[in-house]
């Protein structure tokens, strides 16, 4: 092995082996590791000792030719090239996320192998042209524009150019964003501006969500909104063919896109369009926001640009903002309105500040949440509550779509006093979304999908799941306050909610089925969910105190049961989703 190649190893390795002591300044961790960077690869003369890796994976690492480590910065820079690998066969199946596609991009997690592969990559990219081809049917005169971004991982940078290659082997131009987010990637789909290429035909957002810094993925958008599983199960099956195309007939020489690719700046127009609304909920005036005091966390995602291009124009104060740097190691803490350690990670940043506003969003920017200026969480069950208020006071009666783990209480008070109506669906953002978009189309007005996970979508919105569209409403109704002079600071945010019954304690346990366990005896998952399921219900049908609910979805059952105290809300989940992955 080279040692360009073992050099390349080490840096990929190197972030493992730093303290995470998270007082401590992120450039003193790694200038501690630094000159230890040389013993984290165990080598034999001229050979390498990490057998467990293989030769493709090796290939791919070594398209990371150098990393740049600057303050609070992670630029992993790659390099094409071409390999004389032998290649190796991928499950393309397996890497089906629901209406995503994920896996594992990057080698070094004990039992996670690379299957996420640059030349898969690819053949995904290419199958996408060949999906958006067959749909679009454009004629002789044009040919078609797909936009690719991307988040802050570390594999970011070869799977785009992986994607752009893909795409320009189709005859399809490719407009590239760099980092970018999710909810700008299907924007662009929809915006019209000559000078940014726009409106693009497809759209592909190169992310994992929240998931570790070794995964990553795509998500497919058109003019329509994001791909369906279908969509993504067909765009999989023909990955294969063209995949194994190339393993029957060989490397072929497909570096040559740069007259098919254009690089622009779009999310200036994504975030501009984001100004201009808090603008007009604020009666035009150039800065509704001045002398609010908010604070915003990225957790080293792709959501740090909002402080700076989307608040600050806007007349708001931003110190306290923390993690707005792209790190692609996820230093600090996940990128996950859900988790603790972040939610706690905002509010402290708040507090510390005596900021108005608190905002935090996952990696990619499609999910969000709040915290106002006593530290009060804007998550999960109350964000939904708040949402809904805003909604409802601009679109009186109408249905508020959530999935099925919200609690009863929210459904009083948006019914009881909000006035709207609740309808509970499945898990799974598209799953929401799709239900919201069914009931506008059969008559019964609904302007607002919004998931626990913090995925909102809005009928005003084009139905696009968008955290900062999301903090926007937030930030109209603040400044629309202020302007008619009827509340100030984010106490107006917290009087929406007021009346919101929770649940005294809520915890959610996802649980990973052991595929070798005794009790699967050769069975598919989704076997094993149904007995467990069936179980369940055996189990609630055998107790009086216990009453199943009358509408269930994807197995999902909701019960509740009366004692001498207080009532309590369980749900027993098993998403199909997961059982059958």
């Amino acid at each position: 092995m080279s040692a360009t190649t073992l050099k390349t190893l080490q840096n990929v390795f190197m972030a493992q082996s730093c303290p995470r002591n998270r007082h401590l300044d992120t450039q003193y961790r790694r200038d501690r590791c630094a000159p230890d960077m040389c013993n984290l690869l165990p080598t034999q003369v001229g050979k390498c000792a990490w057998t467990s890796i293989s030769s493709m994976q090796l290939h791919h690492l070594a398209k990371y030719k150098s990393c740049t480590w600057n303050r609070k910065t992670v630029y992993c820079n790659a390099v094409s090239a071409t390999s004389t690998t032998p290649m190796e066969k991928v499950d393309f199946r397996k890497l089906q996320n629901g209406s995503d596609i994920r896996g594992v991009a990057v080698a070094g997690v004990e039992g996670e192998p690379v299957n996420l592969t640059n030349l898969g990559t690819e053949a995904i990219a290419a199958a996408f042209a060949m999906w958006l081809l067959d749909r679009k049917k454009p004629d002789a005169s044009r040919r078609l524009r797909v936009s690719i971004g991307h988040d802050s991982r570390i594999s970011a940078q070869a799977l785009q150019d992986a994607v752009s290659r893909g795409i320009a082997s189709a005859g399809l131009d490719v407009i590239q964003y760099g980092l970018a987010s999710t909810p700008a990637m299907f924007n662009s789909t929809l915006t019209v501006n000559e000078e940014f290429f726009c409106p693009v035909d497809g759209s592909i957002m190169i992310t994992a969500s929240h998931l570790p810094y070794n995964r990553n993925g795509f998500k497919f958008f058109t003019n329509g909104g994001g791909l369906g599983k279908a969509d993504i199960k067909d765009i999989l099956e023909r990955a294969t063919s063209i995949y194994d195309k190339i393993y029957v007939e060989g490397f072929e020489n497909r570096e040559k896109t740069d007259s098919a690719v254009k690089k622009v700046d779009y999310m200036s127009v994504y975030t501009s369009d984001l100004v201009k609304a808090v603008r007009r909920a604020a009666q035009d005036i150039e800065k509704p926001l001045e002398g609010f005091h908010i604070v915003v966390d990225a957790g080293n995602g792709a959501g740090g640009f909002f402080a700076a291009t989307v608040l600050e124009p806007l007349g708001a104060i931003t110190t306290g903002s923390q993690f707005l740097e792209p790190d692609g190691m996820f230093p600090n803490h996940i990128p996950n309105p859900e988790d603790k350690a972040a939610m706690k990670a905002i509010t402290q940043a708040v507090l510390d500040n005596k900021a108005d506003l608190g905002i935090i969003f996952d990696t990619d920017v499609d999910r969000s949440a709040a915290v106002d200026s006593t530290g009060s969480e804007f998550n999960r069950n109350r964000l939904i509550a708040l949402m809904s208020a805003i909604v409802l006071e601009e679109h009186p009666g109408t249905t508020i779509v959530t999935d099925s783990v919200t609690s009863d209480g929210l459904t009083t008070f948006i019914e009881k006093k909000l006035g709207g109506k609740h309808h509970r669906f499945k898990r799974g953002y598209k799953n929401v979304i799709d239900e919201a978009i069914r009931l506008n189309s059969v008559g019964e007005e609904s302007h607002l999908a919004i998931e626990t996970s913090g995925h909102g979508a809005l009928k005003e919105n084009h139905w696009l799941d968008d955290g900062a569209y999301t903090m926007v409403k937030l930030l109209n109704k603040l400044a629309s306050a202020r302007a008619s002079g009827t509340g100030v600071g984010s106490e107006v945010l917290t009087h929406l909610v007021e009346g919101l019954d929770e649940p005294a304690v809520a915890v959610e346990l996802r649980l990973k089925i052991d595929q070798n366990h005794v009790d699967l005896k050769g069975g598919s998952f989704r076997d094993y969910g149904e007995a467990v399921l069936q179980h369940l219900e055996s189990k609630i049908d055998g107790d009086p105190k216990l009453q199943k609910a009358p509408v269930n979805y994807e197995g999902v059952y909701y019960v509740d049961f009366m004692t001498t105290g207080p009532c309590f809300w369980l749900w027993w989940l098993v998403p199909s989703e997961i059982i059958s992955s």
